[in-house]
């Protein structure tokens, strides 16, 4: 039980600090005193180190993260109201955090993309599996494969894009505009399904 505390001591650790502060910033050091760890656990239970942490916290995180977001949207029953209701309680949350706690993986995965290629391949299978969880969800108001996949993607990106806003400017507005974007793209497909799948 007392070893099991400890590696999830170093997993909240290190997730919240990389979160934060990003790959490079963020030292072993930090992690085991954040942890109440002793420093030589890490590698007890992270034989790879901080890389080996770092990917564990970028695939663990990923995952919970788009559960989350899939609970999100599923607790309303309408689903363009459930994009409004899902990016607005990621802005209350930021607000609360005081802009410190966005995507678990954003800040890293913008670190890494040419730096290191196990990191980057984490990240992008991550968004990967965010792709393809969104794709199945708009799949249920959606008929056109093409179109859900294109919402998707499209929810991934206003949703990264308005985390680094809504942090640049401590401002959670971008967040809010973000969701009644995506509610406006959903509500044309959904009304418009002529429209769908074509190519601007």
């Amino acid at each position: 039980m007392g070893q099991t505390d400890t590696r999830a001591r170093i997993q909240g650790a290190a997730t919240v600090l990389f979160r934060r502060h990003g790959y490079s910033a963020t030292g072993l050091k930090r992690i085991a005193t954040e942890a109440d760890a002793p420093f030589g656990s890490i590698y007890h239970f992270f034989p790879g180190g901080k890389q080996q942490l770092a990917e564990d916290m970028i695939r663990t995180s990923g995952t919970e993260y788009g559960r989350m977001v899939l609970a999100l949207l599923d607790s309303v029953p309408d689903p363009v109201e459930s994009l409004v209701h899902a990016f607005e309680a990621a802005a209350d949350d930021l607000a609360a955090a005081d802009y410190a706690d966005a995507c678990p993986i954003g800040t890293v995965a913008l670190e890494v993309a040419s730096s290191n290629e196990v990191l980057r391949v984490a990240t992008a299978e991550v968004f990967e599996e965010w792709v393809g969880t969104a794709t199945r969800w708009f799949g249920r108001w959606v008929a056109e494969p093409k179109t859900a996949q294109s919402l998707a993607y499209s929810m991934v990106m206003m949703l990264e894009g308005a985390f680094m806003l809504s942090r640049a400017a401590r401002d959670p507005e971008p967040l809010r505009v973000a969701g009644r974007s995506m509610a406006r793209l959903l509500r044309t497909a959904i009304t418009h399904p002529d429209q769908q799948g074509r190519e601007d």
